[in-house]
C-alpha cells in the first residue's frame, strides 16, 4: 500500500482537520484517508452526487418545491 506525505499544511487547515476526525471518532490519519477516498469516488449517477452533497446529513430538504396552479393550456386552436 502507498505512502503519501504532504508538507505545508496551514495550521487553521490541520486543527479542523483533526476536529473533523474527533467528531468522526478516528484518527487524523484516517480522516484524511476518508477525505481523499471519497474526493477520487466518481459517483455513478448525478443523483448521488447531489444527495452526497445536499442530502439529509447535511440538513437540506431537496424534495420538489411547491408551484402555484397555472392556466390549462387551450390546445384548440
Amino acid at each position: 500500500m502507498a505512502s503519501l506525505r504532504v508538507r505545508k499544511i496551514d495550521d487553521d487547515v490541520y486543527q479542523r482537520l483533526k476536529a473533523r476526525a474527533a467528531e468522526h471518532g478516528v484518527s487524523t490519519e484516517e480522516e484524511v484517508r476518508r477525505i481523499l477516498r471519497q474526493a477520487v469516488s466518481a459517483p455513478r449517477r448525478l443523483g448521488e452526487l447531489a444527495v452526497r452533497l445536499f442530502g439529509p446529513d447535511h440538513g437540506t430538504d431537496i424534495g420538489p418545491q411547491p408551484r402555484p396552479p397555472h392556466e390549462p393550456l387551450d390546445l384548440r386552436r
